[in-house]
């Protein structure tokens, strides 16, 4: 049997909903995030001249690559799942473990690790030089190019990469009609299953830390991996299965789920969660409504950078309504 749960009377009031729509990023360097733009399809920053940030972040597929864990250069297999770059300018922290405090810095532990740089950076350094095109815009900006440079150009580009008005923020500004009654359901037993303790804010999500198994040992979920999180960082006991909590925006359009990749479906990540965050009996049809709602996060990106007129449109588009 569902729970009971009264869909409240229009309007909402923003400043009492633990979620909030998505806002404008203050403050981008706009050349430098055009730089950025480019530098994040450019293969000459890998090792293997083949590899981009691009190739693990697609933005035209919800901003990752959908596979259990990602490929860097060389076929380098990567140990966690690729999350999505959309969005990713709201997180207090950047990869799964925390361990990049700014965009800048993600960007340059990805040239250092994915594109396999760490030795090779100086050739990646004199392919950037010897294009004109690069060579006259890092001289401008950042007077010659340099690894800071690039991340930091990256980290701007990445500031561009918000996906606002989702169907659900259409709703929370005040459009009733924006989502279906199902996915109103599914947002009111959100909250009330206690799911926006740990996803909240405008990124539904990416501001805090949290053990991955609350209240059920997560060693006993089937096809467990034994990544320690957050104590490969710190070192603390108490840091063993903490992992930021991921943003749940484009969480429709980015299977597989969790850091290893080991869920493929939307619906059994739900179901994972309820398991070992609740730890409590969920009727199927409230898991439903909740897995309505989420389909409901996914907004548009829109390139203000290149003079494009296309948008990728992310938003999950599945018919929810109530039958």
């Amino acid at each position: 049997m569902a729970t009971c749960v009264s869909i409240p009377a229009f309007a909402l009031n923003l400043d009492e909903e633990p979620l909030q729509p998505i806002k404008p990023v203050a403050s981008i360097h706009l050349e430098k995030a055009r730089l950025g733009q480019r530098l994040f399809h450019e293969t000459k920053i890998s090792s293997d001249k083949k590899t981009s940030c691009a190739s693990c972040h697609d933005l035209q597929a919800g901003g990752a690559d959908n596979k259990a864990v990602s490929t860097g250069a060389m076929n380098t297999q990567g140990t966690r799942n690729s999350p999505t770059v959309f969005n990713s300018v709201f997180n207090f922290r950047q990869l799964w473990d925390g361990r990049a405090k700014t965009l800048a810095e993600q960007a340059h532990l990805a040239i250092n690790n994915e594109m396999a740089l760490t030795e090779h950076w100086e050739d990646a350094a004199e392919a950037l030089a010897a294009d004109s095109q690069y060579s006259e815009v890092f001289n401008t900006l950042y007077g010659g190019v340099s690894k800071d440079a690039v991340t930091d150009a990256i980290a701007e580009f990445e500031k561009t990469l918000t996906t606002p008005d989702s169907p659900f923020d259409l709703y929370l500004k005040g459009n009733e009609e924006a989502i279906s009654d199902q996915q109103k359901r599914g947002y009111e037993l959100f909250k009330s299953y206690g799911c926006s303790s740990c996803h909240q804010g405008q990124n539904v999500g990416g501001n805090m830390f949290q053990k991955f198994g609350v209240l059920k040992d997560i060693t006993l979920r089937q096809n467990h991996s034994d990544d320690l999180g957050r104590y490969r960082v710190t070192g603390n006991e108490w840091d063993k299965y903490v992992f930021k909590v991921p943003s749940l925006r484009m969480v429709s359009l980015t299977p597989p789920y969790f850091h290893d990749g080991s869920v493929p479906t939307l619906e059994r990540a739900v179901d994972v969660m309820i398991e070992f965050q609740l730890g409590r009996p969920v009727p199927q049809q409230d898991r439903d409504d909740i897995v309505a709602f989420l389909k409901s996060l996914a907004g548009t990106y829109t390139d203000t950078l290149s003079g494009n007129t296309d948008n990728t449109d992310n938003t999950d588009n599945t018919d929810n309504t109530d039958k």
